[in-house]
């Protein structure tokens, strides 16, 4: 009688010690850039084996995701303020609240973010995507309300502009996009598109 092979299971490992991983990964990330970071590095700094890496995250591209994601204090997934003007408002605040520290990151992935196709869809997978679902939610619930049309124009370039301009402003000014900087933003550049106010804005809620 043939014995059928038996997959191997994933080792659990205690949120502790995953937290030390992710750590090590984002250490690595902020000292040498993700070019030079490996697996080999991380398994170092976290003082384990590489294999125990492997097992948990099928390689690198997918462990800095993770970590990532696992680094953000806030998320706009749960935003719901009971309208869109309020929920982009937070969402901008929260984006704020450390952006420092994730665009320094971003940074650090350099020109791999740009030309890696396998950290690209890690990323997407593991931040992105989120990200512009909850920006969906909340422009459906927006337009249940009857606060702006389903086919607005400005709908589409919402995620672009709020995220870009935490990407951008570094750039031009030296400055980090921090939360004050992007809830004034939304107020002026994005409410508007919608034709909307911010909430207690002396004109009211824009129809």
């Amino acid at each position: 009688m043939t014995s059928t092979p038996v997959a191997p299971r994933r080792s659990k490992i205690s949120p502790e010690r995953v937290q030390e991983f992710y750590d090590a990964v984002l250490d690595q990330l902020r000292e040498h850039g993700y070019e030079a970071l490996t697996m080999e590095g991380i398994a170092a700094r976290a003082s384990c084996g590489k294999s125990t890496l492997y097992r948990q995250w099928k390689g690198k591209p997918q462990l800095v995701a993770a970590a990532l994601r696992a680094g953000r204090q806030g998320t706009i997934v749960a935003v719901d303020t009971g309208s869109l003007a309020g929920d982009l408002r937070e969402a901008a605040r929260i984006a704020g609240c450390t952006s420092g520290r994730d665009t320094r990151l971003m940074q650090a992935l350099g020109h791999a973010v740009l030309s890696d196709e396998e950290l690209q869809a890690a990323l997407r997978e593991a931040l992105v995507g989120p990200e512009l679902a909850a920006f969906d939610v909340m422009v459906a619930r927006g337009v249940a309300r009857g606060e702006i049309a389903a086919d607005h124009p400005a709908v589409e370039f919402l995620p672009a502009q709020l995220m870009g301009v935490l990407r951008i402003r570094p750039v031009l000014e030296g400055r980090y996009a921090d939360a004050d900087y992007l809830v004034r933003f939304v107020d002026a550049v994005l409410l508007p598109a919608l034709g909307l106010t911010p909430p207690g804005s002396p004109a009211g809620q824009a129809p």
